[in-house]
């Protein structure tokens, strides 16, 4: 039986504009095995995980538990947990990491302001720092929430930790099952789908040298599904790849047609028409949906460069 993953690749389902949407992303560090529903269906306390998901409701913070590679057998609860937060809004890009003995202090946290961009509050609940080791290369596994994650994913991040890649770690969900194994880098914040070792690492490379990698790229979380799309595509269209130097300003419209403002930190702009439309034919969304369907998809129309005097026209 065909799996979601292998019906999407089959079909050559575009991958720009896919991302899930956060400015700002909070870790957990949670082992053992994890439930469809992490945050409340894993050894992390249920409470804590209800009050954490109602907490970062409508503030651009979105909380997601991790693991380290490797099997998964059951450890109880650990001593001392893995904290990370990451903002991955052009120009106002960070990564903050700490550690805890009570992930209740999460709770603490001013969860508007970290969507926002400050960490002030992250700072003095858990004694943090900048993150200054590897960028992290979360790959979705929860095979409780789609069995092609558990599949595709877990071999992915194995690999990836075996080979000696630092800053591999296993996350319960990013969304869009059917791209797997799917793959989140942070502190940049671009997703990418289908992804294979070699991509991964060549990604984590780029990031080193503040370089975005287009192949495989699902968008940036800091945007809407069409900024996601308008911005890749303006990074193909000028061959940009330099992390940080592009952002969207501006998102006119709504479904099914946006026009979408990119602006360069060099004072070049592009207006972006995106459309969407109806990704056929109807194929499965996920391993466990009972019908098929047929997922919106992200096209970008066109992309012109325009002048001041055109964008206030």
């Amino acid at each position: 039986m065909s799996t979601c993953a292998t019906v999407s690749r089959s079909l050559d389902e575009p991958l720009a504009g896919t991302a899930a949407t956060a400015t700002t992303w909070l870790l957990l560090e949670q082992p053992g095995p994890w439930g469809a529903k992490a945050l409340t269906s894993s050894h992390l306390d249920r409470s804590l995980g209800r009050d954490l998901d109602a907490a970062t409701a409508g503030t651009g913070v979105r909380i997601a538990l991790i693991r380290r590679p490797g099997r998964h057998a059951d450890p109880g609860t650990p001593a001392v947990r893995q904290v990370y937060v990451a903002h991955t809004v052009p120009g106002k890009v960070w990564l903050r990491g700490a550690t805890t003995r009570d992930p209740r202090q999460l709770l603490d946290l001013d969860f508007a302001a970290l969507g926002a961009g400050d960490h002030r509050s992250f700072d003095a609940a858990f004694d943090a720092e900048p993150h200054t080791g590897a960028p992290l290369a979360l790959v979705c596994t929860n095979g409780k929430r789609d069995r092609c994650c558990a599949l595709l994913g877990r071999p992915l991040a194995a690999e990836l930790s075996t080979s000696g890649v630092r800053g591999v770690w296993e996350v319960t969900h990013l969304g869009g099952h059917r791209f797997a194994p799917t793959v989140l880098v942070l502190p940049y914040g671009y997703a990418y789908g289908r992804a294979e070792a070699h991509t991964v690492k060549e990604v984590l490379h780029g990031v080193q040298e503040g370089r975005v990698v287009v192949e495989g790229n699902r968008g940036n979380s800091a945007w809407e599904k069409p900024g996601q799309a308008a911005e890749l595509a303006v990074r193909s269209a000028v061959d940009e790849y330099t992390a940080g130097a592009l952002n969207v300003v501006r998102t006119d419209g709504c479904a099914p047609r946006w026009e979408v403002t990119v602006a360069h930190v060099d004072g070049r702009r592009w207006r972006v028409t995106v459309g969407q439309g109806a990704a056929l034919p109807p194929r499965p969304e996920s391993c466990g949906a009972s019908v098929l369907g047929t997922p919106a998809r992200m096209d970008v129309v066109s992309v012109h460069e325009v002048t001041a005097a055109a964008l206030v026209s």
